[in-house]
């Protein structure tokens, strides 16, 4: 892992919170998987001074380009979304240990929230490209933050979507809804991202359903290199609890292991 200067193809606004950066890294060796992220600086002078960890989203190793879908919230992604196409970005990775797609598992089924349908959907891409079936359920506020639901259905996954403007994201709906899917599939394995609440129940299903399962975590990062433990989780392999850093432990972990507060 290094950093990296590498052009801004496209860093454009594709919702009322969203923005989609799209960079050129032909000059980037080494594979990038699904669930890792790069630490971004945000800005082309020092301020913000720390930069912002962003999951990445869309791989393209034809046309060697990566794209981020990421919220503009604070102040460090605000001052992204000012960078124009054509300058160059700063950015360090990859960084982090990604999901793990085992043999066996055809069908798989994921369960996010808000920005984490970005990181779920580079897992839902390679997944497909093994030719595995996705089923995924996507949760937002409002049907206008389902960014990824075109772009998934396009690629062959089986989108169920439910959002707090239609009242269908309730604890109820969803568990309704995944109950449906396990009856409909033959589901090998658990993946999701996103939501404390919808995390807790993945680990109900996974532990009911005895199926193996994968989270990654969304956690403040200060350097995002395991140095300032700003980024610290638990995880209980069921004899001890030890924590670990999100940054360079994960951002992905088991399922079961993590203690979801």
């Amino acid at each position: 892992m290094k950093a990296h200067q590498v052009k801004i193809l496209i860093n454009k606004q594709v919702s009322d919170r969203y923005y989609l950066l799209k960079v050129d890294i032909s000059s980037i060796e080494g594979k990038i998987e699904p669930g890792q992220f790069f630490n971004l600086r945000c800005s082309d002078q020092w301020y913000p001074f720390l930069r912002r960890p962003i999951s990445v989203y869309k791989i393209d190793r034809y046309d060697q380009t990566l794209e981020f879908l990421y919220l503009v919230k604070g102040l460090g992604t605000k001052k992204l979304a000012e960078l124009k196409e054509g300058q160059l970005l700063d950015m360090f990775g990859p960084l982090g240990q990604g999901f793990h797609l085992q043999d066996g598992y055809d069908t798989i089924l994921l369960l996010a929230r808000g920005v984490g349908i970005a990181t779920l959907a580079a897992l839902a891409q390679k997944a497909s490209e093994d030719n595995r079936r996705v089923i995924g359920i996507l949760s937002a506020r409002t049907q206008n933050d389902l960014l990824s639901a075109d772009y998934l259905s396009d690629m062959g996954v089986v989108i169920h979507k439910v959002t707090d403007e239609e009242g269908t994201s309730d604890m109820n709906s969803v568990t309704y809804l995944i109950e449906e899917i396990l009856q409909e599939y033959n589901i090998k394995a658990l993946y999701t991202c996103g939501s404390k609440r919808l995390s807790r129940l993945m680990q109900e299903v996974a532990r009911q359903e005895q199926l193996p399962g994968e989270i990654a975590l969304e956690e403040h990062m200060g350097c995002a290199m395991g140095v300032c433990f700003a980024c610290v989780c638990d995880l209980n392999d069921g004899s001890a609890t030890k924590s670990v850093r999100v940054c360079v432990d994960g951002p992905v972990f088991p399922l079961e292991q993590v203690v979801i507060s």
